[in-house]
């Protein structure tokens, strides 16, 4: 599932050329991904707008209208958000087609069906269903130790758990969890209220340095994940325990382990994160 780094990336890639443009039609070939509203009242509402602004909070995105709308986009396990020349051929998971006032057309592919879309008034985001149970924006300023802090104390749950908890801290998902944690060198495992200040410190430094990392590098394409452009990102190069069970730590030597925490595919050194 893309997560906080691969969302932010895709953002970047279609503001810099969906900004501007008016939506001139929408061909819908699988509804299934559309909640609200139905889907040709989506199609009537959409037409004649013009994108006007992207955001993303936590592994959302939020395109803004004209017309005071706001489309709400989840990519779940395999959507992908495309800007492409209108004469490339539709693929066969392709449900969503935005034509575009410039020529160009944005596609809405997934392979899985999970991804969501809801057209809202500007003003109701607010009550959207997922967004507003999001918690923290972890490259936000008000992210800082003390918060971190006082959103672990007193917490019996593993720190994997609480890191992937979106009530709390909105856009970290497993792969970023296991690089976090093991830039912090903390095993995943460990109750996040036992903690201590240094620990805390470091994870949040961890935090804040891993993700911004995976912008740096567009992202991680380990299944299907590519951005606006379709163009896949690089921080799968430098993955150093996600994925990698069985290799060699890179600072200890010792191999890979692989667990399970609250049910997720955990990745971790046994030797460095005690």
């Amino acid at each position: 599932m893309p997560e906080l780094p691969e969302v932010e990336t895709v953002k970047r890639s279609l503001a810099e050329k969906l900004i501007g443009e008016k939506i001139v039609e929408i061909d819908i070939y699988y509804s299934g991904n559309i909640r609200e509203p139905e889907p040709e009242l989506l199609r009537e509402m959409l037409r004649g707008n013009t994108f006007q602004k992207i955001n993303r909070r936590g592994k959302y995105l939020i395109f803004s209208l004209s017309g005071d709308l706001a489309l709400v986009v989840h990519l779940r396990m395999t959507g992908q958000l495309l800007y492409v020349e209108p004469t490339l051929p539709v693929d066969k998971h392709t449900h969503l087609v935005f034509s575009l006032s410039g020529g160009q057309e944005l596609r809405y592919v997934d392979l899985r069906k999970f991804g969501t879309f809801d057209l809202v008034p500007q003003g109701e985001l607010k009550f959207h269903k997922g967004l507003s149970i999001l918690g923290m924006e972890p490259l936000s300023p008000e992210f800082t130790v003390e918060w971190l802090a006082e959103q672990l104390h007193q917490k019996n749950r593993s720190i994997k758990n609480v890191l992937l908890d979106q009530t709390i801290i909105a856009g970290i998902g497993n792969i970023y969890a296991d690089e976090i944690l093991f830039e912090a060198r903390i095993h995943p495992e460990t109750i996040a209220g036992e903690l201590n200040q240094e620990q805390i410190t470091v994870l949040q430094q961890a935090v804040v340095k891993m993700l911004n990392l995976g912008i740096t590098h567009r992202g991680t394409s380990i299944r299907n994940y590519v951005d606006g452009d379709g163009r896949q990102g690089g921080f799968q190069e430098l993955l150093r325990v996600y994925g990698r069970k069985g290799n060699a730590c890179e600072l200890c030597g010792q191999p890979i382990a692989k667990t399970k925490v609250q049910g997720r595919g955990t990745y971790f050194c046994p030797y460095c994160q005690q």
